[in-house]
């Protein structure tokens, strides 16, 4: 084959084709020495190779063979396909098949150099592809920073061992290095780079470290407001709830982060909105440097006028009168022009609560999940507006199926009775809230991800999806206290998910029979020789699986004496014998959140020779009925956001000094004969309320109440038993009257008792701000702030809601699926304990399980 039949046509060749860059050499300071893919029987062609001439008629080629060269590392079929190089197409020269086939291993960033060549025999051509690998990054590092934001930034930026090096990967990451001490106040970072070859690859990878110096932290200095006639500077400054310029106040924060500043000057413009100004906007805004260490923020604000609101209409509106939506939309004639609480009270745009009541959710509630609500405004004049509230209602929808997924623990048909969204039934947001709520609080799925699926099938029909995401939720505690000067050592265990149906089924112990929701606990406490106590319950929500009535057994035994050591025997005891069964129901009236519960429980004393405590020998005997209203809206157990929860009980034995025939005020009477049918009436309150700040905000504040009282039916014949324990952390776990332990931080445990003998009543406050760290199914950490006030009584006469002892300090909150919640608080009590002229001071709290 003579040399006019044979043309090399390389990169340059293409170029003329198609007006595109084909051929490009991006030198770097290290090439690799790849070796080529395809073996070549001849010598390379002269790079002055004749060129293809562009002009003439397109002819029909057949590509017989493609032959990849200076490729190492990866696979030349791969690159092929990716080009849509094919071998046995057809293809038209000239024309711009190659030029498209170049950019397309370009855009891949894999390579520095990109050349195509074709060697021509008649209608037939061999395409010959030339590639030089772009080096390797065998390791990414990072100098300047300490190891911890070393991690921090492989996982921000992604970074892998082994991909391409390249201007562009460079550039980005440095890009993203600067960003990342940006949002954490070094606004001034400079980040360079250093590419060393790898000794053990030379030519072929190399090591890239990012020189990173970050500077002086840049704080804001100052934040000016610009055309504010209205408003003072310092006012609109408060709008701002995350940027703020450097002030007394320590613990707020003055770096600038560009997201949260958005999101602060879009709550600028909502202050105007909400005060008449409609039209008010920003000008325009600057960032500049004040010196190394401070910047400053310049907004100029137009204001315009202020607007009232002239005529209310509505339009559209056929399922309820347009005087009941008047009535909850609120606005009316004169009223001052108030964006924000016109669409909180429709229901629309950011403003948005799901869970509120407003004109979008009364229409949701009964079925019209695609109605919309419209306003439109009409500026009439200079100073005044005209709404008018366009309606679209559109069809009821009828719900068509419910889906179950993400379930492996969890028996669909426990899940499905939780469920408020049924088949058949309209569509009704407020049910499908509480759905979400009920789901959360079984403690089985993680509160955070709860959230349906919703896709209508029809203009009538739509199906709602529940995907769920399961954690663990059985617990198991080893803990210790200190309580009437000993340790105690407890170890428990609680199955969350247990089934006693299964208990016989084959294959079901894995490592328990589960699914069905039924919570059993064991708890063991002891401190070595001479106190043990042994505790079990066990519940079942459904029983019967029918109706939501829940079942409750539960026994303990307890002992303490004067054996001290192994070999001794005990010649005093106190030893304690007790069972309770209980029902509960839910009630759908006032509303769905109400549950009652009745609890007959038996309980034993047995003293001998006991010294210390009121009774001394003899055995004591309480039987009684407990009667349980509370009421439940928090959105999830372990960190509410919103909601509330209260509980009020009391407890009572029958007044056998009524009819038993003794004179109790008889001071000779025996302690046996004394107490030998324990008689009270126990009444307790608790109510605690959360709210989140802004919508979707995770600073929470909770607030909450309590107060307990022991009666008596004589005088003569008061319980030294069920009375109250009132300091400390509330978790000693040493309990052998019976009492009930309430934590009071700041002061010791029992420290607001008045007398030896416990306390009859108290009372107890506290406010708590908490702000989470992490929020996630393995663990969920966070910390709080909170104010605190209580105080215990020995007698009706003597309680008061207004004498208590204040305490404040902070803490923080560690939930584990395995172990529950744990905690330590450091609190400060400002007032001295009962009988005692020294404030309390300052003390830690150690915090074990959930607490209401």
């Amino acid at each position: 084959m003579n040399h006019s039949g044979k043309i090399f046509t390389a990169a340059a060749l293409f170029t003329t084709l198609c007006c595109t860059n084909i051929s490009a050499q991006a030198k770097t300071a290290l090439e690799p020495n790849p070796s080529d893919s395809a073996q070549l029987s001849k010598p390379a062609f002269p790079e002055d190779a004749p060129m293809f001439k562009s002009s003439g008629d397109p002819k029909l080629y057949y590509i017989r063979k493609i032959n990849v060269h200076g490729v190492k590392y990866l696979n030349p079929d791969v690159l092929k396909s990716s080009a849509g190089l094919i071998e046995g197409d057809s293809i038209y020269l000239p024309s711009n098949f190659i030029a498209n086939a170049i950019t397309r291993f370009w855009s891949q960033r894999f390579f520095s150099d990109v050349k195509i060549g074709a060697e021509i025999e008649g209608d037939s051509l061999d395409l010959e592809v030339f590639l030089k690998e772009r080096p390797r990054v065998y390791n990414w590092a990072f100098e300047g920073i300490t190891k911890g934001k070393q991690k921090d930034l492989l996982e921000k930026l992604k970074l892998k061992r082994g991909s391409e090096l390249s201007d562009y990967v460079i550039d980005k990451n440095k890009k993203l290095i600067r960003d990342y001490w940006a949002e954490k106040g070094f606004r001034n970072t400079e980040v360079d780079v250093r590419i060393d070859n790898d000794t053990l690859r030379p030519g072929q990878a190399v090591n890239v470290t990012f020189l990173i110096d970050r500077k002086e932290k840049v704080k804001i200095g100052r934040i000016n407001f610009l055309g504010n006639t209205q408003f003072t500077d310092k006012r609109l400054r408060r709008t701002f709830k995350k940027t703020h310029q450097k002030s007394i106040n320590i613990f707020q924060g003055t770096k600038l982060n560009e997201s949260d500043y958005a999101t602060d000057k879009e709550l600028l413009i909502d202050f105007y909105n909400s005060k008449g100004f409609r039209n008010a906007n920003i000008v325009r805004d600057s960032i500049y440097p004040i010196n190394e260490k401070r910047i400053g923020i310049d907004l100029e604000v137009a204001e315009g006028n202020k607007y009232y609101i002239r005529n209310v209409s509505w339009v559209g509106n056929s399922v309820y009168e347009t005087d009941a939506l008047q009535r909850m939309f609120g606005v009316k004639k004169g009223d001052t022009y108030d964006k924000k609480t016109m669409q909180k009270r429709l229901g629309i745009g950011k403003e948005t609560d799901p869970e509120a009541m407003s004109v979008s959710s009364l229409y949701q509630n009964e079925g019209y999940l695609m109605s919309q609500i419209e306003p439109a405004e009409t500026i009439i004049g200079a100073d005044s507006i005209d709404i008018e509230v366009k309606v679209f209602e559109g069809k009821q929808f009828t719900i068509n199926n419910v889906g179950i997924s993400g379930n492996q623990r969890i028996d669909d048909e426990v899940i499905r009775r939780e469920l408020y969204t049924r088949p058949g039934e309209l569509y009704n947001r407020s049910l499908l809230m509480q759905t979400i709520r009920t789901l959360g609080s079984m403690g089985h799925f993680n509160p955070e991800a709860i959230m349906p699926d919703i896709k209508p099938v029809s203009n009538e029909l739509v199906d709602i999806n529940w995907p769920l995401e399961e954690q663990a939720s059985d617990q198991f505690n080893i803990a210790g206290g200190w309580g009437s000067g000993t340790f105690v050592g407890s170890v428990g265990i609680t199955l969350n998910n247990l089934s006693v149906k299964n208990f016989f089924k084959k294959g079901a112990w894995r490592p328990y029979p589960m699914g069905q929701n039924q919570r059993l606990s064991l708890s063991a406490q002891t401190n070595g020789t001479y106190y043990k106590a042994f505790a079990l319950s066990f519940t079942d929500p459904w029983l019967g699986g029918k109706k939501p009535n829940s079942f409750t057994f539960s026994a303990h035994i307890s002992e303490q004496n004067n054996a001290y050591y192994v070999w001794q025997t005990a010649t005093q005891y106190f030893r304690t014998y007790g069972a309770a069964a209980g029902l509960g129901k839910r009630l759908n009236w006032p509303d769905p959140y109400f549950t009652f519960y009745a609890e007959a429980s038996y309980e034993r004393y047995n003293l001998k020779n006991w010294t210390g405590f009121v009774v001394k020998n003899g055995n004591s005997n309480l039987l009684s009925l407990k009667l349980v209203l509370s009421r439940n809206s928090v959105d999830q157990p372990i960190y509410p956001r919103r909601g509330s929860e209260f509980t009020a009980s009391v407890q009572a034995t029958l007044p056998y000094s009524l009819w038993d025939g003794k004179d109790y005020s008889d001071q000779s009477m025996s302690d046996q004969d004394r107490y030998r049918w324990i008689e009270f009436h126990k009444w307790q309150f608790k109510a605690q309320w959360f709210q989140g700040f802004l919508n979707n905000s995770n600073l929470v504040l909770m607030l909450k109440a309590e107060m307990g009282y022991l009666g008596s039916y004589n005088k003569d014949k008061v319980s030294p038993f069920q009375r109250y324990e009132v300091g400390g952390d509330g978790m000693s776990g040493y309990n052998i009257y019976g009492i009930d332990i309430i934590a009071m931080r700041g002061y010791e445990d029992g420290a607001l008792d008045p007398s030896n003998y416990y306390s009859r009543g108290y009372n107890k406050y506290t406010a708590e701000l908490r702000y989470p760290v992490i929020l996630k199914p393995s663990s969920q950490i966070y910390v709080l702030g909170f104010l605190e006030g209580g105080n215990a009584f020995d007698s009706w006469k003597e309680f008061s809601p207004f004498k208590i002892k204040r305490a404040a300090g902070f803490g923080v909150r560690l939930y584990l699926p395995v172990v529950g919640m744990l905690g330590i608080d450091w609190g400060y009590g400002f007032d001295p304990p009962a009988n005692s002229t020294t404030k309390s001071g300052s003390q830690f709290h150690f915090v074990l399980g959930q607490q209401f």
